[in-house]
């Protein structure tokens, strides 16, 4: 079954752990709306070797029309967490259970959004001490799955994974 899925992404959001993922999701029949500040700009990955076209603005949009939320890594998600938009729409998806998939330093979205508590997860190596404080159990593994509805993974070396067990949560 499709699933309308959210992604929170800006300026600077790493590359690959956004089209590797939205490449795999897409395959699998499921609709991408990527959520801004602004409607129709481009934003660019910090290795400049992709671009993505913001299809909504986060002020036009509900976490309730949306099944799952993707949140790819990079600086993308420090820069989002600054604006309380961005933390409450993560934080809504969080508590309605719903499918999140956040590599690297996605979870900086669900740190901020104070979410983890009791959590298990993983991400970048530099957050793991956040992670920790924020209440949540770290792994230092490819990927991990909480509750057949958080899979967290550490870089983009672990994408396969990472990719792969979204597949499983939103199926």
């Amino acid at each position: 079954m499709s699933k309308k899925i959210a992604v929170l992404m800006t300026d600077m959001y790493e590359d690959s752990e956004y089209t590797e993922p939205a490449k795999a999701l897409k395959e699998a029949g499921h609709e991408l709306i990527i959520i801004e500040k602004e409607k129709g700009k481009t934003v660019k990955g910090k290795q400049e070797e992709s671009t993505a076209t913001i299809d909504a603005n986060i002020d036009e949009v509900k976490p309730e029309e949306f099944d799952a939320l993707f949140l790819p890594g990079g600086f993308s998600p420090d820069i989002l967490r600054a604006d309380d938009r961005f933390v409450s729409f993560t934080k809504e998806m969080m508590e309605a259970k719903k499918p999140v998939m956040a590599i690297c330093h996605g979870p900086q979205l669900l740190i901020t959004a104070e979410t983890l508590k009791g959590r298990d997860v993983t991400g970048y190596k530099s957050i793991a001490v956040d992670l920790k404080n924020a209440g949540a159990t770290f792994h230092d593994k490819e990927v991990v799955v909480c509750g057949n509805q958080l899979v967290t993974s550490r870089t983009p070396d672990d994408l396969p994974a990472f990719i792969q067990e979204s597949l499983n949560v939103l199926s």
